[in-house]
């Protein structure tokens, strides 16, 4: 096996990376190993994963039991077309997602990644209405900070000023933006905008409850009950994008059970497989998936992926859903919290801290004034941890199975480095 510096130094000039100017970026940390809240690095060093690897590891790296069924599953059916095909992994997998999510969201679409499970949806609401003889519903309303994925049609639901896509400008299909109804009056202009475009609007979409690339912003149980009524009140279907929150990240296993709401469409992916595979789904209530049922052709759903439903991806996932069964996941959310709450508090007395908010298993501190992303980027691995900020925000999501002393280490770790850049401003 090569070294480490050898695959490094020969692969990376031929990679493209995310979200990064590749002239002037610091060169990415070679990962060999990683085990539990841990990631370990080429060059011996240990950092303790403050991020859970975009949201995904909830049950830490290396499960033994997600790891003993992938296997299990490849031995016996790594992949195969799932267009006139299926398979019990998808199956079972299928059945157990509609057993878990509220009401009669019951029929799922398989696909690879978030931005994708997004479309899907839109593709669902839309076309839902045209099969109803309803063409011309075919706007979607999302919220300001909102951030839905990265594809064209998920990038036109993202909020334009929190600077990602808006290179993209002009190209995208325009959707209508509105600001969350978090109070009385923003409440009453929300019921307003649906009221009046309601006879061209398919959908809205939302994020319940935390808002996450687009700044870790929160809201209440309340605020999502509001949007709900106002889209049962106008006939406008509800999506909800759960794709960070799902399983159990904001402290139950959905995040729409808080308010009691039942989406029309959501969306999971991200912790689905317990951060081993790439997986998506978008999960239909009935009256969606029978508005597609017809002696026409055209009325079905148009959409396969190519490794939709992946038998492994799918056996991860039902190893995952296994771990929620088996282990205290919400009770360990729960902890987090708990331990976020007392242990990031003092952020918010610091010089440059705008403020500090708390959700299951989130904690985000959103900054004031100029920020050096690369070098507190920088400064947190010296810290020997793993934290990645963004924008103006410092955020831990960790797995649900980091121990409080792991935990600890994390918040010390935000604490020094804004402190540290207090004492600069």
């Amino acid at each position: 096996m090569p070294e480490a510096r050898d695959w490094l130094t020969e692969g990376l000039p031929h990679l493209w990376l995310p979200y990064t100017q590749m002239a002037t970026a610091t060169p990415p940390l070679a990962v060999v190993d990683t085990q539990g809240a841990r990631i370990r690095l080429a060059d011996g060093r240990e950092l303790i994963d403050g991020i859970a690897s975009w949201w995904t590891a909830c049950h830490g790296y290396k499960h033994p039991h997600i790891r003993a069924t992938v296997e299990r599953q490849l031995n016996a059916l790594p992949h195969v077309m799932f267009a006139g095909l299926v398979h019990e992994p998808a199956a079972r997998l299928a059945q157990r997602l509609a057993a878990l999510l509220p009401g009669d969201l019951d029929r799922v679409f398989f696909t690879e990644s978030g931005s994708v499970a997004v479309e899907v949806a839109l593709k669902m609401a839309i076309q839902y209405w045209r099969n109803k003889g309803q063409a011309e519903k075919k706007r979607i309303v999302c919220f300001r900070h909102g951030y839905h994925g990265d594809t064209f049609a998920t990038m036109a639901l993202c909020d334009p000023e929190e600077g990602m896509h808006t290179l993209f400008a002009g190209t995208m299909p325009e959707q209508l933006m509105a600001e969350l109804p978090i109070d009385e009056d923003l409440g009453r202009a929300f019921d307003l905008l649906l009221a009046t475009h309601a006879e061209r609007l398919a959908a809205v979409i939302i994020e319940p409850l935390v808002q996450g690339a687009g700044g870790m912003q929160m809201h209440d149980a309340q605020t999502l009950a509001c949007v709900a009524e106002a889209c049962a009140r106008h006939g406008v279907l509800l999506i909800a994008d759960e794709i960070m929150t799902g399983f159990g990240r904001s402290g139950r296993l959905f995040a729409c059970e808080e308010a009691n709401v039942i989406p029309d469409i959501i969306c999971l992916s991200k912790a689905l497989t317990g951060g081993t595979l790439p997986l998506a789904a978008t999960v239909a209530r009935k009256h969606v998936f029978d508005a597609f049922l017809s002696d026409d052709p055209t009325a079905a759903l148009m959409h396969g992926p190519t490794y939709m439903a992946n038998p492994l991806a799918c056996a991860a996932a039902n190893a995952s859903l296994d771990l929620f069964e088996q282990e205290p996941r919400l009770a360990q959310v729960a902890a987090i919290e708990t331990q976020l709450r007392a242990e990031l508090a003092p952020c918010a007395d610091l010089a440059g801290v705008a403020a500090v908010r708390i959700k299951g298993a989130i904690g985000a501190v959103e900054l004031a004034g100029a920020v050096d992303l690369d070098g507190m980027r920088r400064r947190f691995v010296e810290l020997g941890v793993w934290v990645r900020p963004f924008g103006k925000v410092v955020y831990l999501m960790p797995p649900f199975i980091v121990s409080a002393d792991e935990l600890a280490t994390l918040t010390a770790a935000v604490r020094r480095v804004l402190e540290e850049r207090a004492r600069k401003l």
